[in-house]
Order: structure tokens, then C-alpha cells, then sequence
């Protein structure tokens, strides 16, 4: 007979209940826990995983290895990765548009680009005033169909993941009209402007600053002018040692952040910027984002691999 638990490291192989890398801070917290959802890692072996987008008509993520200079696609009905595009010309920030269409931060071009339902590609912005953006990193659509972008310049510091250069531009959240595709800044100040996420209404855009010093912290800003204009900046939530990159909502209103290089964790922050709880990683996490069949499925880029685990959230995620 052919004993196969003799074969087996159980205690390495089975998932243990409640998901022991959960931390219940606040017991509100509760709400979002599924009690017999485990963490899962979907593919690794990447250099540097970011720029998770969900397309649920597709069922499909993609997601960009920026060193390696690729968007890949992880298939949910089979669970198989392959390439989607290369080179992606060191592609960070990806999401989707009002239209299913990708919109992508390149740091190679330094541009942000959308890709059409044909596979061609169209630049919606790589300069201002005539002077060459940064580096585009992360970017979020409004309801009316505004691309929102930060520019904090990573891909220029070195040639890892773009090209090293001197920046033209201070560091800045731009937003490009969908109508003119006029460009324009709407904020400046920060650090190095990162991930960024509208509230649930839209009244509301949250910024993470990576290049904040201790205690670090993530902004908000008023949505103003119908929607075309950020006043009021402020401290949303001060994270410690925590440098925060990708940041979502959930329909409830909480944010969920990237925790990076202090405790290597997704926080989630309730509306009133109280820290509920965080889901902890084996590799330091960099962006996020809902997606699945009912938007429950958490998708987290962690360095060399992709993490997903089902809440009982569910998420902004236009996908």
C-alpha cells in the first residue's frame, strides 16, 4: 500500500483556521475576516511585483514585474501566469478605465498610456508645459472618466527600473481630462506622491506619501469642482515606520494600504482613519487591489510574487 502522509510535511502543507497572518486591532475589523479563507501565493519568481489590475469580464489580473520589464497575467480559471506584454517599458501602475480599456504608468518612456481594444497603444500624457514627466506611478480613474496619476519620480533613480535622470518636474498628482486630455497639476508638496484611491463617492482622493518621514503618513484631499480639482490636503493617517505604496477602498469606505519595510503588512484604515487591522506577508508588500467574481478577492503584489486572499470586503475595483 502506498502511504502518502508519510510523504507529506502536514504541518507545512495544510492552512490552518482562522488565517493566523491576520490581526484583529479593533474588533469592527471582524466584519471583513472570512474564517476559513487562507492567504494563498499565486505565482512567484518575479524581481519586483506591482501595478495589480482586475479584468472581470476577462477574469484575469495583470500585474507588472518592473525589473524584468513585463505585465503579466494570472488567469483565475486556470491559475496559469503568461506574458502579456513585452517589453512593457518598465510598466509600474496599471488599472482600468471607465471603458475596460488598461491605462499603465510607464517609467521607461515616462508616460501614462492607454491600451486600446485593438492592442495598439495611445499616449495620454508624457509631458508638462513641455517639460518630460518623471517617472508615472500609480494611477486611479474618476467616475467621470479622469485618469489621476502620481509622478514621484522612482524610475529615474537608477537604471533598474527605467533610466536614470535628472527630474525636469517637482514631484506631483496630475489628473488628464477625459474630454481634452488636457494635463494638469493638481497637487504638489509631497514627497514622492504614490499609490492613490478615490473614496467610495468620489469626494474624496487618498494619497500615500513614500518619501514622508517618520511618522509617515498618507493624505486626503477634498474633491472639488466637479470633480476636477483637490483642496484641503491633510494627514489622513500617520504609519509609523511604515512606507505606504498602494493604497484601495472598499465600498464601506475603509482604505487598505500597503505596509512596507515596518511590519511588511496591508493596514486597513476605517473613515475615521482608525487603524482596524492588518493582514501580515512574508515579503514586503507594494499595491493591492479587489477583484473576483464578487470584488471579496484581496490581490497583493509582494516583491518576487503575487498574494490573494477572499474578505468579506468588497471592493471599488472598476474591473
Amino acid at each position: 500500500m502506498n502511504n502518502n502522509n508519510t510523504a507529506r510535511n502536514w504541518e507545512k502543507d495544510t492552512t490552518p483556521y482562522p488565517e493566523p497572518s491576520i490581526e484583529v486591532i479593533d474588533e469592527s475589523f471582524n466584519r471583513y475576516i472570512l474564517g476559513n479563507a487562507g492567504m494563498e501565493r499565486l505565482h512567484t519568481g518575479c524581481r519586483w511585483t506591482e501595478g495589480p489590475a482586475w479584468f472581470g469580464d476577462g477574469r484575469y489580473l495583470l500585474f507588472s514585474d518592473i525589473p524584468n520589464n513585463k505585465i503579466l497575467r494570472w488567469t483565475e480559471e486556470t491559475g496559469i501566469v503568461s506574458e502579456y506584454r513585452y517589453p512593457s517599458n518598465n510598466a509600474n501602475g496599471n488599472a482600468r478605465d471607465n471603458s475596460g480599456k488598461l491605462i499603465t504608468c510607464e517609467h521607461l518612456t515616462r508616460r501614462v498610456t492607454r491600451t486600446e481594444f485593438d492592442g495598439s497603444v495611445t499616449v495620454l500624457a508624457d509631458s508638462f508645459r513641455n517639460l518630460k514627466l518623471n517617472a508615472p506611478n500609480d494611477v486611479a480613474i474618476h467616475k467621470d472618466g479622469a485618469v489621476w496619476f502620481t509622478d514621484p519620480g522612482y524610475g529615474i533613480l537608477n537604471n533598474y527600473e527605467g533610466d536614470r535622470a535628472e527630474p525636469e518636474l517637482p514631484t506631483a498628482i496630475y489628473r488628464i481630462d477625459p474630454i481634452s486630455g488636457t494635463v494638469e497639476v493638481k497637487a504638489t508638496g509631497l514627497s514622492r506622491p504614490n499609490g492613490l484611491c478615490f473614496s467610495p463617492d468620489f469626494e474624496s482622493l487618498y494619497i500615500a506619501d513614500s518619501g514622508s518621514k517618520e511618522p509617515r503618513a498618507i493624505y486626503i484631499y477634498q474633491v472639488t469642482n466637479n470633480g476636477t480639482d483637490l483642496t484641503g490636503g491633510k494627514i489622513f493617517a500617520e504609519t509609523g515606520k511604515d512606507s505606504t505604496d498602494g493604497i484601495r477602498c472598499d465600498t464601506d469606505g475603509n482604505l487598505w494600504a500597503s505596509a512596507q519595510r515596518g511590519t511588511n503588512s496591508i493596514a486597513v484604515y476605517n473613515v475615521e482613519s482608525k487603524l482596524i487591522g492588518r493582514i501580515y506577508l512574508p515579503e514586503v508588500p507594494s499595491n493591492l487591489t479587489f477583484g473576483g467574481q464578487k470584488k471579496n478577492r484581496l490581490f497583493i503584489t509582494a516583491s518576487r510574487s503575487i498574494y490573494s486572499i477572499y474578505t468579506d470586503a468588497t471592493g471599488l475595483s472598476l474591473g
